[in-house]
């Protein structure tokens, strides 16, 4: 099979995974986050290794996956730089506290905002930051998502966004500093850009965009983390859609 044909695939697999999401409850619906994270996680790994090579999939996995789970450890253990807040048990196993899927996540999102933000622009350092905001926006629709389903919770929330309680302002400063310098070092290891091969990651980006803001508005009952996410996120994903659009 063609190598970009399966990843479509895989796509197809994560899209049908979230959308039934929001029409199942309790234990199914736990289980749909834990296969969208490693339905997502698979789509970027082998994305990586498909079209950059071994290494620059090894490079991600390091950076984003050993990453995410060492940030993740030490914000639950110290409240730093997220703030304080732990995990109940929903998602599965742990390590060092932290769920396993977790760490995964970042990685489903980290490269393919990698890839956005250089469809974007051709200055490294503007990539990286622009890569850093497509990542950290994203918990805008995440963090918001996740707590109100029990996942993790949060000690103190005194100053948190207006409409979405219960998540203190630090976590998404945390988020955006935690991702600039993930993508920072991701950089190092990312390889060439081969933009003719990165349309299942522009898909997944802009997917997770407008899907979040569809299921945060009218299936979950969330609507003002979907619009501080459409607003965020949009920074890097109406960019992008304008970009692919125009070309």
């Amino acid at each position: 099979m063609n190598p970009i044909k399966g990843l479509w695939i895989l796509f197809g697999a994560l899209v049908l995974a979230e959308i039934g999401y929001p029409l199942a409850g309790g234990r199914t619906r736990a289980a749909l986050v834990v296969a969208t994270v490693v339905a997502g996680y698979l789509l970027s790994v082998t994305h990586a290794w498909t079209t950059r090579g071994p290494r620059t999939a090894a490079a991600l996995i390091a950076v984003t996956t050993g990453g995410g789970l060492l940030v993740e450890a030490v914000g639950r253990a110290t409240g730093v730089p997220f703030g304080d807040y732990d995990y109940t048990g929903a998602l599965g196993p742990r390590l060092l506290g932290v769920p396993l899927v977790v760490p995964l996540a970042w990685t489903w999102m980290a490269w393919p905002a990698w890839l956005a933000a250089g469809r974007l622009t051709g200055r490294a350092w503007t990539r990286v930051g622009l890569a850093g905001l497509g990542l950290a926006s994203w918990d805008l629709f995440l963090d918001p998502q996740m707590v109100s389903e029990g996942y993790w919770q949060w000690s103190s929330a005194a100053a948190a966004l207006p409409g979405v309680p219960g998540i203190p302002v630090t976590n998404y400063l945390g988020w955006l500093v935690v991702a600039t310098a993930m993508t920072a070092l991701l950089r190092l290891g990312a390889g060439p850009d081969r933009p003719g091969a990165d349309a299942p990651m522009h898909a997944l980006y802009l997917w997770t965009y407008t899907s979040s803001i569809l299921a945060h508005a009218v299936f979950l009952g969330l609507p003002a983390s979907a619009a501080w996410g459409a607003v965020g996120m949009g920074l890097v994903a109406v960019p992008l859609a304008v970009r692919l659009w125009r070309s």
